[in-house]
């Protein structure tokens, strides 16, 4: 069940109505209960997996909790813990390995053994990948691990740890929750809020503008060129990329807000994904502000753990390399996402040199101007770069793609109306360039501090449903319905 499907819309509000009518003893269990059936709309065979690594990460925090009541040594206490650690983690990855490594590690290996002329045929697995198996295998790790470190209090009662796990709003997707902000939250559950509810009613609007409205009909474009490299190239392929940063930006950061507001309805918060990326000045600024759940996942738990900034430049420098390439592994079983993620580390490693270059220099009024402005463009020409990596389904066509922006100049297509047959026709096109045009002033407002959404709900009651339910009509009237629409297609849901 997707949040932009009409399955969603009649779910959600029946979740809501039981949640704030029943007593406060069952409210959890009924949660937990609805996020099972969520999750089970897309395939009643994922249930298992989500109740097995719930079950074994929970069975660890219990085990090691036993440890530390029974065994007085401290080193061999440490000792007993990170021997349960290391086991809840191996089961679990074993499971995200064979569902989303298997194939490509075969595969993998296979090349490999024919560069040394070993040829042997290993038959490729029919294997269905898990909905959202990444995410709710981190979100129960970093608490296997907090529990580890003493960081947090073993969670004795199962019903709550699994539905921390499995809580719908951001089960498949995200944002990656850590236990000490949400399990807290699960201690008392929570009654009506009128404020809270319109604040998570707007959040989820907002949601559904960058899902339906600006992501869904970019996508358009984006796939008709980039599903037909042969034929396109040059500018097509520019205009594509950029478009699909904005694709994937407002379809990634549309299903957070959505998460987040609908969760918000409901009286818990979730942690903030997305803060104006594509208005840093950095790389490394970029990637604090983009997917920020993962990125702390990766820093508390991979990073720090590494040694992270504490032993020398050479070494931060290669932490940062091993992470990002990790998470290039995260986002996919691909050549791609590995080159994705190894030329975005290399990037915030030469941005970060370059920080300390520029901070020996005192740059004051214009050229402290100049240099915010500079940062940005080249920021966003990189991001961009990679993100041709990141949707191009093979290195062939990435190549291929990228050699032809470099050689082929074919810019006259910006006035001779060539580019309005990509997908979109020109009132489509240049209704989504007005739609990214309110995103860019929204992030503005964010990064300086003004949130529009607070101001309405500031409004009087006839103004503020007033503009309620007229961007309710523009999200119906504008966004991208219809028979061919594919409403499960969130972009990080393969992930």
């Amino acid at each position: 069940m997707s949040f932009n499907s009409i399955n969603f819309l009649i779910f959600f509000p029946i979740v809501v109505l039981g949640y704030f009518i029943l007593p406060k003893k069952i409210k959890n269990i009924w949660l937990l209960i609805s996020s099972y059936f969520f999750y089970m709309c897309w395939n009643p065979k994922y249930a298992i997996i989500l109740a097995t690594c719930t079950a074994v990460i929970y069975l660890s925090g219990i085990l090691m909790d036993k440890v530390n009541g029974q065994i007085s040594d401290d080193k061999k206490k440490k000792r007993n813990k990170k021997l349960i650690l290391l086991g809840s983690v191996m089961i679990n990855f074993l499971f995200l390995f064979y569902f989303k490594y298997l194939n490509f590690a075969i595969s993998t290996f296979t090349e490999l053994f024919k560069g040394f002329g070993i040829s042997f045929n290993v038959p490729q697995f029919d294997i269905i990948l898990p909905v959202g198996i990444s995410f709710f295998l981190f979100q129960a790790l970093s608490y296997s691990i907090d529990v580890y470190r003493n960081d947090t209090k073993v969670e004795k009662n199962f019903i709550k740890y699994a539905l921390f796990v499995s809580f719908f709003p951001q089960l498949v997707a995200g944002p990656i929750e850590k236990s000490k902000n949400l399990l807290k939250q699960l201690d008392k559950p929570k009654t009506f809020d009128f404020s809270r509810v319109r604040d998570g009613f707007l959040l989820m609007l907002w949601g559904y503008f960058l899902k339906l409205v600006i992501a869904d009909r970019v996508a358009y474009f984006v796939d008709t060129v980039y599903n037909d490299y042969s034929f396109y190239s040059g500018m097509y392929f520019i205009i594509a990329t950029l478009l699909f940063a904005v694709q994937i930006y407002c379809d990634f950061a549309g299903y957070s807000t959505i998460a987040i507001g609908a969760a918000k309805i409901l009286g818990i918060d979730l942690t903030k994904n997305f803060d104006s990326p594509y208005l840093s000045t950095s790389i490394s600024s970029f990637w604090k502000r983009w997917h920020i759940s993962l990125s702390d996942w990766f820093k508390d738990y991979i990073y720090i753990p590494l040694g992270g900034n504490k032993k020398g430049i050479v070494r931060k420098c290669i932490n940062k390399l091993i992470v990002f390439l990790i998470s290039g592994l995260w986002h996919g079983a691909n050549i791609t996402f590995v080159i994705w993620g190894l030329l975005n580390g290399l990037f915030v490693v030469i941005s970060d040199l370059l920080k300390q270059l520029f901070k020996k220099f005192n740059t004051k009024g214009l050229s402290k101007v100049l240099l915010k402005v500079c940062g940005f463009v080249v920021t966003f020409v990189l991001v961009n770069f990679t993100w041709i990596f990141f949707r191009a389904p093979n290195m062939v066509t990435a190549t291929n793609i990228i050699n032809s922006i470099f050689t082929t100049n074919n810019s006259n297509i910006l006035h001779e109306g060539s580019i309005y047959s990509c997908g979109l026709d020109i009132y489509n096109f240049w209704l989504a360039i007005i739609c990214i045009a309110v995103l860019l002033i929204v992030d503005i407002c964010n990064r300086r501090g003004f949130a529009i959404r607070e101001m309405i709900a500031k409004q009087k009651g006839i103004i503020r449903w007033t503009i309620i339910a007229l961007s309710i009509v523009f999200i119906l009237t504008f966004g991208i319905w219809g028979s061919s629409y594919n409403a499960q297609n969130f972009i990080y849901f393969q992930f």
